[in-house]
């Protein structure tokens, strides 16, 4: 074998455990829907899983991390809208973005079966970009006992 093909070998062994590695974090998301045209960038450690849905083209459809306790506090004040996701009612609520005013952006909270918690943001463009969004995390499947609870004063 010659120093280049060595080289190549190493690289290809390096990428695939990467990729290994890759898929064993995105296994801690979520199924995403079937001919959504998403795939996971995952990050995981021993208590919490951070999961962004990305388009094809790089972009966040949405996003999500789940951790033993809830890291998002809704602000009762701020707009609501109803929404299901996993099967199980939702509260999204509305958020402001300083540096972005036009972009319509959501976030909910979802306690899952296993009694951990999954803040879910998405942000779109528009009204009709964010029913779009609405339609693809309703059709999330949690693993583990599949769905969540509503986070009780949602």
């Amino acid at each position: 074998m010659n120093k280049t093909t060595a080289l190549m070998l190493a690289g290809l062994l390096s990428a695939s455990g990467a990729n290994a590695q890759d898929a064993q974090q995105a296994a801690a998301c979520p199924q995403l829907p079937a001919g959504a045209g998403l795939t996971w960038e995952a990050r995981s450690t021993a208590d919490s899983d951070f999961c962004r849905a990305l388009r094809s083209d790089g972009s966040e459809a949405f996003g999500l991390y789940v951790s033993a306790a809830p890291n998002f506090e809704p602000n009762p004040r701020s707009g609501k809208e109803s929404g299901r996701v996993d099967g199980r009612d939702v509260v999204w609520y509305r958020a402001e973005i300083a540096t972005a005013p036009g972009v319509q952006a959501r976030e909910t909270l979802l306690q899952l079966a296993d009694g951990r918690y999954a803040h879910i943001w998405l942000q779109a463009d528009s009204t009709d970009a964010l029913a779009a969004d609405y339609q693809l995390v309703g059709a999330l499947r949690f693993r583990a006992g599949g769905g969540g609870e509503q986070v009780a004063g949602n």
